[in-house]
């Protein structure tokens, strides 16, 4: 686990029951306040070499933006910072994906699901493309705070299917935007305010394929005082319900956010995290 005086990071990802690879990846980065999530997608190993190729090359534009907050004294102009970045690393790795998917026969139709977040001060800016996932657990409460890029929610929102059908439908594997498959991608980007304590979920379809939202939040409710145990817990049940996919869990909490956590005097939106930054040198696919 990372942990510093504003966030506690954990990240684990596991193959699963079924599958002998993992097409998952997770990158996290504590003193950029950051992490990355996805999917992988595409025959034989493509799908692993995907979901890797994505969380480079955002991972390293976000690292980028992150150097540059220095000179930022608004919360507009730092958020504004971070969106371009994000927009930047997804077009990046689209781009990238796209070309050696086209270039190289055993990478062809190869692509990823991508979900990110960035911690600033109390604000989260969120980022995805497909189906995988963030939560919100705040004040004993589960929210789902994306919506799934895929036919079945598409089906939800027509009112063809109930909730509670989609999630036993054969079609969860149907995304209807990925990262790499076309030579444009469009992210769904959001920034939500953050309070103490919140503890916030980034997870691969593999874990809520596997369980329902009321076991996520009963688990959370049970371990989330201890990250590195709920991370495990989560991952080992989703595995004990049959494993059937790679399952990946990132937990974020906020101990405090930055303006709880700065002097009174600290007027500018970035302050404490130029003193974070001191103390941490640091269509549709179907996704096979």
């Amino acid at each position: 686990m990372q942990r510093n005086a504003v966030l506690e990071m954990v990240a684990q990802t596991d193959p699963g029951k079924v599958r002998s690879g993992n097409e998952d990846a997770v990158w996290t980065s504590i003193a950029c306040g950051s992490v990355i999530l996805a999917d992988g997608m595409g025959g034989y190993n493509a799908g692993e070499v995907a979901s890797h190729m994505a969380t480079s090359v955002m991972g390293a534009q976000l690292e980028k933006a992150f150097a540059k907050r220095a000179g930022i004294t608004t919360k507009s102009a730092a958020l504004s910072l971070t969106n371009a970045a994000i927009k930047v690393g997804i077009a990046e790795a689209n781009r990238a994906i796209f070309s050696l998917s086209k270039t190289q026969e055993q990478y062809a139709g190869m692509g990823t699901t991508i979900v990110a977040g960035v911690f600033q001060r109390s604000f989260l800016t969120v980022a995805h493309v497909g189906d995988s996932r963030l939560y919100r657990w705040r004040g004993k409460q589960l929210q789902q705070m994306t919506t799934d890029h895929s036919w079945l929610e598409e089906q939800i929102a027509l009112g063809s299917l109930t909730r509670e059908q989609a999630h036993l439908s054969r079609n969860k594997n149907l995304v209807t935007r990925a990262v790499g498959v076309d030579a444009q991608v469009s992210p769904e980007i959001n920034v939500h305010e953050t309070a103490d304590g919140d503890v916030y979920l980034f997870c691969s379809d593999g874990l809520n394929d596997m369980l329902s939202d009321s076991k996520i939040a009963l688990i959370l409710s049970k371990c989330s005082e201890n990250l590195d145990l709920c991370c495990s817990q989560l991952i080992q049940s989703s595995i004990d319900q049959g494993g059937r996919d790679n399952v990946s869990v990132i937990l974020v909490r906020v101990i405090a956010t930055a303006a709880s956590a700065a002097p009174a005097n600290d007027r500018f939106f970035l302050n404490g995290w130029r003193r974070f930054s001191t103390w941490f040198k640091s269509c549709r696919f179907v996704k096979e």
